[in-house]
């Protein structure tokens, strides 16, 4: 069956020591389908483009990946946005947006997004991002929420990444009150616990961030804590489980925590057990970790 991805993609320009590197695409939805299609499964990927020269080539480039872009809307006044990563020695990475007048931000206003959530409904999975969210008007971002909670309400599976960009949002407030319907929202919770600290504005353990998703009516959370590894439970255990890391050179963390998600969402598709997913997961991070770039150019 098919996994149903919204949100943005755009253009990366990726630069070490000032030098650049070219324009790639990314974007963190993006990435964890790419990595979940890598993988072999069947990924639909919902976002906005233009018609435009670029948006053909980015969209031939997914298609040429194996994602299905059949649900990649066109806007007909707007292009994709573009972001330029520049990272220091130790691969730690510093962003520079230019995404005011995305399509992708306008896709819920669009004729065909009618027909994406109609395919995506029966889903056996959907996955979005607070980035997802942050880059909608309300009433789209409102639409995706209730279309997320109707699917739980079903039974359905819904993943959701807390990937927090303060400059996304008008104020703090804001960004808390759509994280936490998501949260409401999804089945699988798949946040970073620095990602949590700064939305929410307060250190928490990671046992209290379970605690918190938990909650919030999840079936399965794991909280990914850097070099601490993994915190992972479920609504059937008490208490969260660590999965430790496995040490590794860091050339580039450019989109480690999408590609942990494409690992846990893969094996949970091929209905492994939690533990297996977390083991996939972090060995996706790993490969992530050790080449440029938030994917691998094969």
């Amino acid at each position: 069956m098919t996994t149903f991805i919204f949100g943005e993609a755009m253009l990366e320009y990726h630069c070490q020591g000032g030098a650049g590197a070219g324009l790639r695409f990314g974007g963190d939805t993006l990435n964890t389908a790419i990595h979940l299609v890598r993988a072999g499964h069947h990924v639909c990927y919902v976002t906005a483009v233009g018609t435009d020269p670029i948006s053909d080539a980015l969209v031939a480039k997914w298609e040429r990946e194996g994602i299905d872009t059949r649900h990649v809307l066109r806007h007909p006044d707007r292009s994709p946005g573009i972001y330029a990563i520049r990272l220091d020695q130790a691969g730690e990475r510093k962003f520079l947006y230019w995404r005011d007048k995305s399509a992708a931000r306008d896709m819920f206003n669009l004729d065909g997004i009618n027909a994406a959530l109609e395919a995506a409904a029966d889903a056996r999975l959907t996955y979005f991002s607070l980035i997802s969210l942050a880059i909608l008007d309300k009433a789209g971002r409102d639409r995706l929420l209730d279309f997320s909670a109707q699917r739980k309400r079903a039974g359905l599976a819904v993943a959701y990444d807390s990937n927090f960009r303060p400059s996304l949002w008008p104020d703090y407030a804001a960004a808390q009150i759509a994280s936490q319907k998501a949260m409401e929202s999804c089945t699988i919770g798949l946040p970073t616990n620095s990602d949590e600290h700064a939305l929410w504005e307060r250190q928490e353990a990671e046992a209290q961030i379970v605690a918190r998703w938990l909650d919030a009516g999840l079936d399965t959370i794991a909280v990914k804590a850097g070099e601490h590894g993994c915190f992972l439970a479920s609504a059937q255990q008490q208490g969260a489980c660590q999965h430790k890391a496995t040490s590794v050179e860091v050339v580039d963390s450019s989109g480690a925590g999408d590609a942990f998600n494409g690992g846990f969402l893969s094996a949970w598709l091929d209905n492994q057990a939690p533990e297996a997913c977390v083991e996939a997961a972090q060995a996706t991070a790993r490969r992530t970790l050790g080449h440029q770039g938030a994917i691998s150019l094969t």
